[in-house]
């Protein structure tokens, strides 16, 4: 069966990129939980200035006391957004892209079952698969750890996807079969 290395594959990268999950979580959320705190204080004080008349402890504030409660607010904003910027960036790449791709090559796997093709063909699109995802998430994986040098890769992953979508819809047209396709050795 061909498509078995996708379907092992499949299951296998879903660990990897699923886990990232829990990474952000016990890694990356305290940091932002802190930033988000930090943030909460110094953008309350700045609406309690408000709400008081630029008063504070029934005193008003002078243009620099306020200039610097700005300034505090607005770096406590940056802060939590440079915090922030880990998470979205594997949540929106490597989970997210990762735990699709991985998906996406159990259900190629399971579909090449199915295909009447020439078997250079079915190796052909479970390969591209396999490929697709390794240097589309994949990359964005090695990426949100630091190894700059996986952004070579991401020009090539998705337009693999894309080819390996259209040969399986192209196999599926031609040879698709209502029972296991037994490919010859």
């Amino acid at each position: 069966m061909i498509g078995k290395k996708n379907v092992v594959f499949g299951f296998l990268y879903l660990v990897f990129t699923a886990a990232l999950g829990p990474y952000m979580v016990v890694n990356l959320m305290p940091g932002v939980d802190e930033a988000r705190g930090e943030k909460q204080a110094a953008v309350g004080r700045l609406q309690q200035l408000k709400l008081n008349g630029y008063e504070e402890e029934l005193e008003p504030l002078s243009a620099d006391q306020l200039a610097r409660a700005n300034t505090e607010g607005l770096l406590a904003l940056n802060n939590l957004m440079n915090a922030r910027q880990p998470v979205d960036a594997i949540k929106g790449g490597a989970h997210a892209h990762g735990n699709l791709e991985a998906l996406l090559n159990i259900a190629a796997g399971v579909a090449l079952c199915f295909v009447a093709v020439a078997k250079w063909f079915k190796q052909a699109i479970s390969w591209i698969f396999i490929l697709g995802a390794v240097f589309h998430s994949g990359a964005l994986y090695l990426l949100s750890f630091g190894m700059g040098w996986a952004g070579m890769m991401l020009q090539v992953g998705p337009w693999l996807v894309l080819i390996g979508l259209l040969l399986m819809g192209v196999a599926a047209l031609i040879g698709f079969s209502p029972q296991v396709v037994r490919d010859s050795s």
